[in-house]
């Protein structure tokens, strides 16, 4: 029997959603005098809330995923085909989606062999864990089980996840966390201990040492593991120096610790290439990945491997333990995989990547100009459309701004029909960095809306 749909006001919709949706990074007591903000539709780069309104969206989705913009039909009429034909099956089993991804994924990493499927980025970082702890099991007698993760680096929200979060308030309240991981500190050019100008090239040799005085303090023969963001997204969009990869690689190989690159953000054209490592000429043992695999038309995401690390999970049928037992329930919906091919093929028919490098170099140009303005501006950082703008009390002292100007900056733009993004609730002192991810089909007319927006709400916050 047919049902008939009632179409609802905006005020139905919101009084639904402040009676049961409990919403992500919220605190709800904000709702007992002012509405959540409800996002009902989009078209390429912009978005409209349930009352209409219209707002360029300048992170991607609020969390750097959108990268292709909405209403992408050939992405939602694949999915829909796909889904039509088999919905889902177990990864235990195979099907085509996910055979013709996993070739079109590995075409883009030279290097790279397998990709295990699962459904968000912290599931992706969780196999890699995995892999790293049974690897230590099977050939190292279970001693080489320790994973050292980077100071400001941010991997997940599952508590293993979170236990190599470098990012202290975020890990508050959720301890005690799994044993075995140790931190070793940021690469920030702009914050560096060492006294040094954020160019100078010794900066890359001097962090990367950090990591291996780590390794060294720990015991070599307890390390399996490191894992990185090639560049720190939520940790304040922290650029590396160009050598920094290559020698932690370099220690890596040295201690036998496989290196994890986390591409939850940076992959997929973000920075301009196809994933972030590959600006810093490394090659990584396992890559993960998932927000702009699919642009967010579907959940999925990947841990990618090289053969030889795969090889380690090789042995006889007979043998119970040699094989990764591991399973992810909605790694095996069908529609992921297809909204992935088709998202892979959007970027290579409109050389997405080309427009990433081009506009994103535009973007910087124009941030610094706004550096050039206003004094609170500290740093601007990025790579492609990947941007980060640090505030400061003192550009000599470098004294971050309270998290609540950066707060003002946003609701500003906000007000202008410019979402924009910071960081937020990650840290007791560095919430001062405004965030800016547009999708990868931004153009400069874009471009030159955020800045306007930005110029004007620094204009009224920072007078």
């Amino acid at each position: 029997m047919a049902c008939c749909k009632k179409e609802l006001s905006a005020e139905e919709v919101i009084a639904l959603d402040k009676k049961y949706v409990w919403h992500h990074l919220t605190q709800h007591k904000v709702f007992e005098n002012s509405d959540p903000m409800i996002i009902d539709h989009g078209k390429g780069m912009h978005v409209y809330d349930i009352k209409g309104k219209e707002y360029l969206d300048a992170v991607s989705g609020g969390v750097w995923t959108v990268n292709v913009g909405y209403g992408r039909e050939e992405i939602v009429d694949a999915v829909a085909e796909q889904m039509k034909k088999l919905c889902y099956f177990a990864n235990s089993f195979g099907s085509t989606p996910t055979a013709i991804f996993a070739e079109k994924l590995i075409s883009k990493m030279p290097g790279m062999s397998r990709v295990y499927i699962s459904n968000s980025g912290s599931e992706a970082n969780e196999k890699a864990f995995k892999i790293v702890r049974q690897i230590s099991i099977l050939k190292h007698g279970g001693k080489k089980n320790k994973i050292i993760y980077r100071d400001r680096d941010y991997h997940g929200t599952t508590i293993t996840t979170l236990s190599a979060c470098g990012q202290e308030e975020r890990r508050e309240q959720y301890g005690p966390f799994t044993p075995g991981f140790v931190s070793f500190p940021a690469a920030n050019c702009y914050r560096n201990p060492y006294g040094l100008d954020p160019s100078d090239p010794k900066l890359g040799e001097l962090f990367a040492n950090e990591l291996e005085k780590v390794i060294l303090a720990e015991g070599p023969d307890t390390v399996g593991g490191v894992i990185v963001e090639p560049i720190t997204a939520g940790g304040g969009v922290l650029v590396p120096p160009k050598d920094y990869l290559t020698k932690v690689s370099a220690i890596c190989k040295k201690y036998d610790v496989l290196l994890i690159i986390d591409e939850v953000v940076c992959g997929l054209g973000r920075t301009g290439k196809w994933f972030g490592y590959q600006h810093f000429d490394v090659q990584p043992d396992i890559v993960t990945m998932a927000k702009g695999v699919a642009s967010g038309y579907a959940a999925i995401s990947c841990t990618v491997t090289t053969e030889k690390v795969f090889q380690d999970f090789i042995a006889e049928p007979s043998d119970r333990e040699s094989y990764f037992r591991d399973i992810s329930t909605f790694g095996g919906c069908t529609s992921g995989p297809a909204a992935a091919i088709a998202n892979l093929e959007i970027i290579e028919r409109e050389n997405l990547l080309e427009n990433t490098a081009k506009v994103g170099e535009y973007f910087m140009g124009k941030l610094n100009e706004l550096k050039d303005k206003y004094s609170v501006i500290g740093d601007v950082r990025g790579k492609g459309l990947f941007c980060g703008m640090e505030l400061v009390k003192d550009r000599t002292t470098k004294e971050p701004v309270d998290e609540s100007v950066c707060g003002a900056i946003v609701a500003n733009c906000m007000k202008q029909g410019v979402i924009i993004g910071k960081t937020s609730r990650s840290f007791k002192k560095f919430n001062n960095t405004l965030c800016f991810s547009p999708a990868l089909i931004a153009t400069t007319k874009d471009i030159d809306q955020i800045v306007a927006a930005l110029d004007k709400a620094f204009a009224e916050v920072c007078k």
